[in-house]
């Protein structure tokens, strides 16, 4: 009889292997599908606060439908990310140009950041002496630029981009095509799942796929709010403070506020190449007019402004968005993104906090049981109120 009971259980574990390898295999095989219903579910919680409000909206009492209202939605997500790529990327474009043309134009024999860089060179040649006597930081610099953002390589990229044209479109159209769907209908996602699933567990699992759509779309939503915050406090400080220009501040905003979506090390890769090109853009200007400023007054200057623009990000934007959208303490939070950066580096990082906002309602929804999952929850407390009403 023990014997049986044994075989039974080894049985029920090989086919739920088998049918996970199965699911495992079909995902690999339909990889493009799933990136775009992954994509459309990312869109639809953009769009899910957006929603919301539009319905709100009454003409003589009456709401506009649902669908009008999707589209509604779909047009201003697609409008703002439209803007940013038409209206930003240029600008930074400009930045890269200007800065490579007037590192090679600009006199550096006269000014004072020139005789900072010769005082640097002699003291890393000292240091290293296998960089050679002829050794010139600036050289260095401009060569590195070159290569980094080289137009030839730029237009390979475009050409490749162009070749496969037809295959990003039908992508796109996929992807507004169910994002379309999402947004008009909440409850559509976790109705797919739940037929999915056996009738004991579909209630909840249609819960928990609640929960993770209410905590996401809070998550992506104030994570959108941090870009744009970080962004315009860096560009309000740079175009008024540092006097750079309302165009390359607004290209040097954009990459920082871009990169402090990288958790922890994306500030700091941000402020260092905000610091590197105003300085380069300041000076170079600088110098054309023949003035010369003081070197290390505008470096401490752009330094502050983007210490500062860090301090409200850490005491207000990241409490907000990680403590307050997905109702987790910081110290999870640095745990997981350390474990994540560790196993996947930036990528890892950047769907570290999303994935981990799955397995965690997952656990509390299916895994009460077990004592972590139930002192991690109870860590949290006032996550159960918040989640119950999700569900109703």
């Amino acid at each position: 009889m023990t014997q049986e009971r044994s075989t039974d259980k080894l049985a029920r574990y090989i086919l739920w292997a088998a049918t996970a390898v199965i699911i495992a295999a079909l995902c690999w095989y339909f990889r493009s599908v799933l990136i775009y219903i992954i994509l459309a579910a990312v869109v639809s919680l953009l769009g899910r606060p957006i929603m919301k409000l539009f319905r709100k909206l009454r003409i003589k009492g009456k709401s506009a439908p649902d669908w009008l209202l999707a589209i509604l939605t779909l047009i201003l997500i697609l409008g703002l990310f439209l803007g940013i790529i038409t209206q930003v990327i240029p600008v930074v474009s400009s930045i890269i140009q200007s800065v490579t043309s007037n590192l090679q134009t600009a006199s550096f024999s006269t000014s004072e950041i020139a005789r900072w860089m010769d005082k640097l060179n002699i003291w890393l040649i000292d240091r290293f002496p296998t960089m050679g006597r002829d050794f010139k930081i600036q050289d260095a610099l401009i060569g590195w630029l070159k290569n980094t953002f080289d137009l030839s390589s730029i237009t390979s990229v475009v050409g490749s981009v162009a070749s496969a044209l037809g295959s990003f479109a039908i992508g796109l159209f996929c992807v507004v095509f169910i994002s379309f769907f999402f947004i008009k209908n909440d409850n559509l996602f976790r109705n797919i799942v739940g037929s999915l699933v056996p009738d004991k567990v579909e209630g909840d699992v249609i819960n928990a796929i609640g929960d993770i759509e209410h905590l996401l779309s809070r998550y992506f939503g104030g994570l959108l709010i941090e870009v744009l915050g970080v962004a315009t406090l860096n560009f309000l400080g740079l175009w008024l403070i540092a006097k750079i220009g309302i165009y390359p501040a607004l290209g040097i905003a954009f990459i920082t506020g871009l990169l402090n979506v990288i958790p922890y090390v994306g500030p700091w890769i941000g402020a260092a190449i905000g610091v590197v090109l105003g300085l380069i853009l300041k000076f170079s200007s600088a110098a054309a007019l023949g003035i010369f400023p003081n070197f290390w007054v505008i470096a401490i200057t752009l330094l502050a402004i983007f210490a500062f623009t860090q301090m409200v990000d850490n005491f207000f934007f990241q409490p907000f968005i990680y403590s307050t959208s997905i109702k987790s303490s910081p110290l999870e939070i640095f745990i997981v993104l350390l474990i994540a950066g560790h196993v996947g580096g930036i990528i890892g990082m950047l769907v570290a906090i999303p994935s981990y906002t799955v397995i965690r309602v997952v656990a509390a929804r299916f895994l009460k049981g077990a004592k972590p999952v139930r002192r991690l929850i109870e860590a949290t407390s006032d996550e159960a109120p918040a989640d119950q009403n999700i569900s109703e």
